[in-house]
């Protein structure tokens, strides 16, 4: 009796991740373009804080598959990324996300995102959960920084089934963005998320190596490398 009891509370809560989930995915899709264009404007609050609330009450346990716990933490962390913004715009008219402090603290060190109830900063989520746990570089197109050079916000929330397809879809579709990487047979200008977290994208050969993987354009092994400049613009309307 008892193990059909912790069956069934089992079930019950992949139903209610599943549905929450759906919830972030509306919106994404209602309010997020494809190319990750974000109308902060019109964006559903109220449905947003639904879904925090969610995460407010629940977090990852041992059970859950890598995949399913990748997924959960890069949708937090966008989802948070989202709540602040909101949260800033209507407090005051902010054109980066490099805007917002508080008590001295950037954006991503502020302790807000509240997960499973405890306490969490954007950074702690990305590198002490996400770079730590997953050793996984294409997590770098999943979180979003909501700016203008960042690989886009993409308009569609991570699930179990569909993390790795969609983080290999974005980290091609951001390689191969001109707007975000000029890549040509002997020399590459790239975004400079390959120099800040270079660790994560060499561990198994150098850099160009790494984006060979994914680019449309076969970059030769002896290409000059260099990093562009960041736009920290806000990526929305």
């Amino acid at each position: 009796m008892k193990y059909i009891y912790l069956v069934l509370i089992g079930v019950l809560f992949v139903s209610q991740s599943n549905a929450q989930t759906a919830i972030f995915n509306e919106l994404l899709q209602k309010h997020v373009t494809k190319d990750g264009v974000v109308d902060y404007k019109n964006f559903d609050g109220v449905k947003l804080k639904q879904y925090v609330t969610y995460l407010e009450k629940n977090s990852p346990d041992k059970s859950w598959s890598l995949n399913k716990q990748k997924a959960f933490w890069i949708n937090a962390y966008n989802a948070y990324t989202i709540y602040l913004i909101l949260h800033a715009i209507q407090a005051k008219n902010i054109k980066s996300i490099t805007d917002i402090k508080e008590k001295g603290n950037t954006a991503w060190k502020i302790p807000f995102a509240n997960i499973g109830g405890k306490t969490y900063t954007l950074d702690h989520i990305e590198h002490q959960i996400l770079r730590k746990n997953f050793s996984d570089p294409k997590i770098h197109v999943g979180v979003n920084c909501a700016s203008v050079s960042c690989p886009k916000l993409s308009n569609i929330a991570f699930t179990e089934e569909n993390i790795d397809r969609e983080l290999t879809r974005l980290m091609k579709e951001f390689i191969n963005d001109s707007s975000k990487n000029k890549i040509t047979q002997k020399s590459v200008q790239l975004s400079s998320i390959f120099d800040w977290f270079k660790e994560d994208f060499t561990k198994n050969g150098s850099v160009v190596h790494f984006i060979n993987k994914y680019s449309a354009t076969e970059i030769s092994s002896g290409a000059k490398v260099s990093y562009l400049k960041y736009n920290w613009s806000l990526n929305g309307k």
